[in-house]
């Protein structure tokens, strides 16, 4: 793969990249009218989605930092994004272009004031796989075979300029309204620029490596302090398939079970025990070993859920009280979905929508064992999302609503649905952590 001599950090070069990609979108979209009088709608739509998402994650992918991390979360949305930029977006999980050698180095000689073959005893300056905020290289010490992740030159310093760049596109996307909407930005880059710290993702993966430990069918990586910094982390090499490699061939049902299991317990006791949960459910942050073992890889991004969101969050799970019209209503406001400004027409309309939305959303925690290969579950959850996204009656309402918790933890539970399907996980006991 063509690796990457420099990356632009300042905020006039960044924004100038992005400029130059909606340049590129404004020439789709007059190809797309020309292409209207020549083919069905349908057929210029894709062809347009195709397009776009080719030239978005093309500009996107030599920003790296916050501009790609949000293609990567936008990657897991597959109810709500066209196909197209789906399998785009995905390949941001762990396939870009990494950095050239010489910024290998000197990164390296920045933050250890060596050269790598000066710390170990060897190094590929060829990296194994690259990300939105950093790329993994291959080294050895002492006998030990390590994953040395390195993060990209200037991404924490940029996130603030990159939010502001996408604020005014999110707004209009999400239709965001009202003074209060800026929580939500400050919850995004709050997490965003813990991701760049280092050394609290290594404070974060011995907490949650130790706690988990008991977790049948699931492996965590050992991490060397001494050989690492604020923006490089060195951890055991881990032998596995990324899970969506795996999950692209073949495998046993029983295999698929015992993955689904693993994952599930894992996020229901960080949740449910720990009350602090890793947050980015994406392929990527997953191996599966040769031992059809779950290996957990990344912990950059964990949330902290707070307790007066936590119990209103999971009261609305049980099916008793989704169907109380007072206890919804009040959980509701609790969850900040309904808000005291709301008329009686919007009240009205979150109530409905959210009463069909948590129906359908919760039904896992409706059962003693759940079947996450169903597609009929996910073709319902597809249906409810492309009818949303069409109503001309949401368009009007006040998109800024719920709690700024919602961002991070309805982001984990669709990743987590998301993987549980792709393992074909068929008999999963739900409160089994």
């Amino acid at each position: 793969m063509k690796t990457i001599d420099h990356i632009p950090t300042s905020k006039i070069q960044r924004a100038s990249k992005l400029v130059q990609t909606g340049a590129k979108i404004g020439v789709n979209y007059v190809k797309f009218y020309g292409n209207k009088l020549v083919q069905s709608e349908e057929e210029a739509k894709e062809k347009l989605n195709e397009s776009n998402a080719e030239d978005i994650y093309n500009g996107l992918k030599t920003m790296k930092g916050s501009a790609l991390k949000v293609a990567q979360m936008l990657s897991m949305e597959k109810n709500i994004l066209p196909r197209a930029y789906v399998e785009k977006f995905s390949l941001s999980q762990f396939s870009v272009p990494p950095l050239s050698a010489p910024l290998v180095v000197k990164s390296f000689k920045k933050y250890f004031g060596k050269h790598p073959y000066e710390i170990f005893d060897d190094f590929n300056l060829e990296a194994v796989n690259a990300a939105s905020i950093g790329q993994v290289h291959k080294a050895e010490y002492k006998g030990e075979t390590l994953a040395v992740k390195i993060q990209y030159p200037g991404i924490s310093d940029s996130i603030s300029s990159d939010l502001a760049l996408v604020k005014p596109i999110a707004i209009k996307m999400f239709n965001i309204k009202g003074k209060d909407s800026d929580k939500y930005f400050e919850e995004v880059e709050e997490k965003l620029t813990e991701e760049t710290n280092y050394h609290l993702e290594f404070q974060q993966s011995e907490e949650i490596a130790a706690a988990c430990g008991h977790i049948l069918n699931l492996k965590f990586p050992t991490y060397y302090k001494t050989l690492s910094t604020e923006r490089i982390l060195t951890m055991s090499w881990m032998e596995g398939l990324h899970l969506s490699e795996f999950t692209q061939k073949p495998f046993a049902a029983d295999i698929g079970n015992q993955l689904g299991q693993a994952l599930w317990d894992f996020y229901m006791y960080q949740i449910h025990s720990l009350k602090k949960v890793h947050a980015d459910p994406h392929p990527g942050n997953f191996l599966i070993s040769p031992k059809n073992e779950l290996i957990v890889i990344d912990f950059g991004c964990m949330k902290t859920i707070p307790e007066d969101f936590y119990v209103p969050y999971f009261e609305l799970a049980k099916k008793e009280n989704i169907d109380n019209p007072d206890v919804f209503e009040n959980k509701l406001y609790e969850l900040e979905i309904l808000r005291r400004d709301d008329s009686p027409k919007e009240i009205v309309f979150f109530k409905a929508l959210f009463h069909e939305m948590l129906s359908l959303f919760t039904q896992p925690f409706q059962e003693e064992y759940f079947d996450f290969s169903d597609g009929d579950f996910f073709g319902k959850i597809a249906d409810l999302g492309a009818k949303y996204a069409k109503s001309a009656e949401l368009k009007d309402m006040n998109g800024n609503r719920g709690s700024k918790h919602f961002i991070y933890i309805n982001r984990t539970f669709f990743g987590l649905y998301n993987l549980m399907h792709d393992l074909k996980a068929q008999r999963v006991k739900i409160n089994n952590y």
